[in-house]
């Protein structure tokens, strides 16, 4: 499950998340709104933060501290003054293994990987709602369907190491983007479908599974 990444001119290893504390520290949706505007937007200040999520800056400074003392952001060099504090999200890349992890953990996991889902179809309803005054932009820029294909468990593997190799491709700074370009999401979901005897025993069992 990767949760989120800052533009990156060179591919990094994934920081892998496990710990329940981390993974309760990123789950909060506050927190979540923090990163996607820092990933963004670039550094800010908890007050241009409060301004740009319309909350004050007093918990803005809250859930800052939090996702600092996780490494989740970190104060960025050389921007401050005074005690002014700039905070931005390292380019590092955060995935969250599907396996091995407490159930605690899961389900930490679980609930961020929902309310990621639910935020983007609403945002994704904002969009299908706006994009006829969207002129070229509601036009040729977005996709949904569905599709199934026929693969090897060797060629699932691959797909999914070509994808991460796409979308690095357009990674880029927010700074270094061009006057007109805006934020594209985008999310995918890939998963083999399980053959009837791979099930679970019992209704109790699968709810009770977060893979």
């Amino acid at each position: 499950m990767h949760t989120y990444s800052c533009s990156m001119s060179e591919p990094l290893q994934p920081r892998e998340v496990r710990d329940v504390e981390e993974l309760r520290a990123l789950a909060h949706p506050m927190r979540q709104r923090i990163l996607r505007q820092l990933i963004q937007a670039g550094p800010a200040t908890s007050t241009t933060l409060a301004r740009d999520l319309g909350e004050n800056s007093g918990i803005m400074s809250y859930h800052l501290r939090l996702l600092s003392e996780h490494d989740f952001v970190r104060e960025a060099v050389g921007r401050g003054r005074g005690r002014e504090r700039w905070w931005e999200v390292p380019p590092q890349p955060v995935w969250i293994p599907r396996e091995g992890l407490s159930i605690d953990a899961q389900a930490e996991a679980s609930g961020l990987q929902s309310a990621g889902w639910a935020e983007d179809l609403e945002g994704f309803g904002r969009f299908r709602a706006a994009r006829q005054a969207m002129g070229e932009w509601g036009r040729g820029t977005w996709v949904s369907g569905r599709t199934t294909l026929m693969l090897t468990q060797e060629e699932a593997v691959r797909l999914l190491a070509d994808h991460q190799e796409l979308i690095g491709r357009y990674r880029r700074e927010t700074g270094d983007a061009p006057p007109d370009a805006r934020t594209v999401v985008f999310r995918c979901l890939v998963y083999p479908e399980p053959a009837p005897d791979e099930g679970p025993a019992s209704p109790g069992e699968a709810a009770g599974q977060h893979s």
